[in-house]
């Protein structure tokens, strides 16, 4: 293997860990959302510990990178009220955040907390990160929804990069 296909391989790594850390902190959002009581960080360590790398009801999980799902986990929590503030102005009047499956609203949060405070990552790659996290749990309309929202979002937050 000669070093720029090693250094493919390694940025396709990590771009497989990346993608595991967001599908991995839309789970742990959703779980924060249904149990108001947790804590994140402990809810952060008991992915970590007994999640990460393991299978779970039949599905490998895979590897994640640690540092950017505890990223995400915490400061989406954080910043909610604010990232629920940003998300309800790119919905329809018809459709409030409230409406929306908790599960849709998780990957709506953790999209908008990327597109708002992670400018290391362009707004594309943001965008279509979290609508393939969509399709990864409905079949239905909502992986348009959030592919929608996310781009109005990104357009509001990222102008100058899209």
């Amino acid at each position: 293997m000669t070093g720029s296909s090693a250094g493919a391989d390694h940025q396709r790594g990590g771009s497989r860990r990346r993608s595991v850390a967001r599908l991995t902190a839309v789970q742990a959002l959703y779980q924060l959302e249904a149990n108001p009581e947790a804590e994140p960080e402990a809810v952060i360590r008991e992915f970590i510990r007994h999640r990460f790398g393991r299978e779970i009801d039949g599905d490998q999980l895979g590897e994640a990178d640690p540092v950017l799902f505890a990223d995400i986990v915490l400061r989406t929590a954080a910043d909610r009220e604010r990232l629920d503030t940003e998300i309800s102005a790119a919905l329809t009047p018809d459709w409030p955040l409230a409406r929306l499956d908790s599960v849709l609203r998780a990957i709506l949060r953790a999209g908008a907390f990327e597109l708002a405070h992670r400018a290391d990552v362009p707004p594309r790659v943001i965008i279509s990160e979290y609508t393939a996290i969509a399709y990864a749990f409905f079949t239905g309309r909502e992986p348009a929804l959030a592919n929608g929202v996310l781009d109005r979002l990104g357009r509001t937050l990222r102008a100058e990069e899209l």
